[in-house]
């Protein structure tokens, strides 16, 4: 199952306000504490929340990582000068190089079962006083969501898109996050957001997940029966999301942030 770096920048300026919001907040919590050294972008895609992270720490030695070689071929191709390697999360983990000063992971955790079971690991991977920014799209209940695991589940397409229907579970509620991080950092801050994205049709919503949340879904299907899947996830799109008088349609996109400032030494 591969990513599409052209596609999933179709809506790059969507796609990368939540981790300028999330990196506005992180550096105004370093003021005061030095400069930071050493920034990671865990799960860069391809590279526009590196480039992100790299405006708000110009000083940084900021380095990227992402399981996807597209996406890494991707962001090298766009910053030139950073170094992008391809790893897994958790194999990074097992061995971060020298301690970072932030770690920034932008809508990856969400795909990693059990992610709270990182948090650890990514604290000791943080310098005394360091920052753990994290950003994850909160979702799975809105109608385009609920209506592609209906439609995966109810064709001829279900035992096929099995696995796909699971690769998403919900996030745990704030206050597990909250008492999974605070043992690691002096202070930790939880917040959702809730963003409107006008889209030119039903067409431009599954353009959006096409790079996404449908990639699992799309990955597992033959041509012709990727066809006649979309077919029937368009016609139910098309009753939840009526156009309006401009002809867009308009969806929700909830995303939850985590911020952990102040690792403990104990834990870096």
């Amino acid at each position: 199952m591969t990513w599409s770096p052209q596609t999933y920048l179709l809506f790059e300026a969507e796609r990368t306000r939540p981790v300028r919001e999330l990196l506005a907040l992180a550096a105004s919590e370093t003021d005061g504490r030095g400069v930071v050294g050493r920034a990671v972008d865990v799960g860069c895609g391809p590279g526009n929340s590196t480039e992100a992270l790299i405006a708000r720490f110009p000083n940084a030695a900021v380095e990227g990582l992402d399981s996807s070689p597209e996406m890494v071929e991707a962001a090298r191709r766009r910053l030139p000068g950073i170094a992008f390697a391809q790893r897994d999360l958790r194999d990074w983990l097992s061995a971060p190089g020298e301690p970072c000063d932030v770690i920034l992971s932008n809508a990856v955790l969400q795909w990693v079962p059990n992610h709270w079971e990182l948090f650890p690991a990514m604290a000791a991977a943080l310098a005394p006083g360091g920052i753990l920014a994290l950003q994850m799209p909160d979702n799975v209940d809105e109608p385009y969501h609920r209506l592609m695991r209906e439609t995966a589940g109810e064709g001829p397409w279900a035992e096929r898109l099995a696995e796909a229907r699971a690769s998403r579970g919900r996030l745990l509620a704030p206050a597990d996050y909250y008492v999974r991080l605070k043992p690691l950092f002096g202070r930790v801050t939880i917040w959702r957001t809730v963003y409107g994205l006008p889209m030119p049709s039903v067409d431009g919503i599954i353009s959006w997940f096409s790079s996404t949340a449908l990639r699992p879904y799309l990955a597992a299907l033959d041509p012709p029966m990727k066809k006649a899947f979309l077919g029937a996830y368009r016609a139910r799109l098309s009753e939840a999301y009526p156009p309006l008088a401009d002809g867009t349609v308009f969806i929700e996109f909830p995303r939850r942030f985590l911020l952990g400032e102040g690792a403990h030494e104990d834990h870096a």
